[in-house]
């Protein structure tokens, strides 16, 4: 089974990979324009890409215990993962600034004043550098940087499901679970590979 989800990983390109996760945003805003995301479309909207930003994230985190547990090898999937949870993010962030808010004094105030927004503007600026050295331009000029850097990939993702928690009304254990899923996807990277524990045996 291993062998053969690496045999087909490696046959699927990334590029229409793209297009297809940029379709629940289309249909999204399609719906908020038509009246089909309920009586506050635009708080919909937010919370609709928001949480796929997160769900992308997570998929994105899932790639490294996948190889170093399992031996299953996805990890030309991670940067297109990573781009388009930070493209969710982006258009999150402007569905907030654009349609929400709206006055930019407000905006400031907003980002001191809500622990919730606070934490999610730092995931997003954290999210800057990673997104802008997701190429391979970039890996080539960092050298070991690169990987000291992206390694906030893990701290993005706990402030992204920080940020769903606090910003839940009352006790809601749906953004608790992504938090709990974050934390331990988190913390399998410090685990030993089986390898290494059977040596060390």
């Amino acid at each position: 089974m291993r062998d053969w989800i690496n045999t087909a990983a490696r046959r699927v390109p990334t590029w229409p990979l793209y297009i297809v996760l940029t379709l629940p945003a289309v249909a999204w805003l399609y719906l908020g324009l038509t009246g089909g995301l309920g009586v506050e479309p635009i708080k919909a909207l937010e919370q609709e890409l928001g949480e796929f930003a997160l769900k992308l994230l997570i998929l994105g985190l899932c790639i490294t215990p996948l190889r170093r547990f399992a031996g299953v090898n996805l990890l030309k999937f991670r940067r297109m993962l990573g781009l388009m949870a930070f493209a969710y993010v982006a258009m999150h962030l402007l569905v907030w600034l654009v349609l929400d808010v709206q006055i930019l004094s407000q905006i400031w105030a907003d980002v001191l004043k809500r622990p919730y927004i606070t934490v999610g503007m730092a995931a997003f600026i954290l999210m800057i550098p990673l997104a802008v050295t997701s190429n391979a331009w970039s890996i080539r000029r960092l050298g070991p940087a690169w990987r000291r850097l992206h390694k906030l990939t893990y701290l993005v993702c706990l402030l992204g499901a920080l940020h769903f928690v606090l910003l839940a009304k009352g006790f809601q254990i749906e953004p608790l679970v992504y938090l709990a899923v974050v934390a331990i996807l988190v913390s399998l990277r410090f685990l030993p590979t089986p390898r290494r524990r059977a040596s060390a045996a």
